[in-house]
């Protein structure tokens, strides 16, 4: 007797389902993410149990390497370039519109008015190799303020919702800070947030 052969038949998956989970996860992904900025230089923040979190919108970043070196960050090019304008009149510095162009491209600054023409000048793949072993110059200028004060006077007079970040790193020399701290004192900007790495409570 011969035998009776069975018709095969295809498989067949729906794979719409699927395909709907992938997209609405990689849309959370990319709502819920936020991007870590090339910052001039590693810093190493001590821990913390505060919860409080900086502001994303309208924040001045001061960041203190391990050195002591001081580097300025703005959440907004357009806050950087009015400020950075502001400063080249004052100093009497001439930046041309490609050094102009580049400075939305720094993550940070963190040289001297005297250096900011050839920083500028840099392509933004150099930008913070060239400045790394700077920094903003917080002496201050024939008895009056540093370079670091008008920085922040610049800054706060063109946006008064501007906020003051400190972030040093776990090493750098307590000396320094406090200097910082109390030429932002000498400014009458006493609030301004300490950003640290968070750390739980040990039982």
């Amino acid at each position: 007797m011969g035998k009776v052969k069975i018709k095969k038949k295809a498989i067949w998956i729906d794979m719409t389902p699927m395909s709907d989970v992938m997209v609405l996860l990689l849309t959370f992904f990319m709502l819920t993410s936020t991007f870590v900025k090339n910052e001039a230089v590693k810093v190493l923040t001590p821990g913390s149990v505060s919860e409080l979190k900086v502001p994303e919108n309208n924040v001045l970043s001061i960041l203190i390497d391990s050195r002591g070196k001081v580097f300025l960050g703005w959440d907004k090019p357009g806050d950087m370039e009015a400020a950075l304008s502001t400063m080249a009149d004052q100093f009497g510095v001439s930046l041309n519109g490609t050094q102009m162009k580049n400075s939305r491209s720094a993550t940070n600054i963190g040289v001297s008015m005297e250096d900011m023409g050839a920083f500028l000048s840099q392509d933004a793949a150099h930008m913070n190799d060239y400045q790394k072993d700077k920094g903003v110059p917080t002496d201050s200028i024939d008895g009056g303020m540093s370079e670091f004060q008008l920085w922040v006077k610049t800054v706060t007079d063109n946006n008064s919702d501007m906020k003051l970040a400190i972030k040093a790193d776990e090493k750098t020399p307590y000396k320094v800070i406090k200097k910082v701290m109390s030429e932002l004192q000498d400014m009458n900007q006493n609030r301004y947030y300490l950003i640290t790495s968070y750390k739980k409570v040990e039982e």
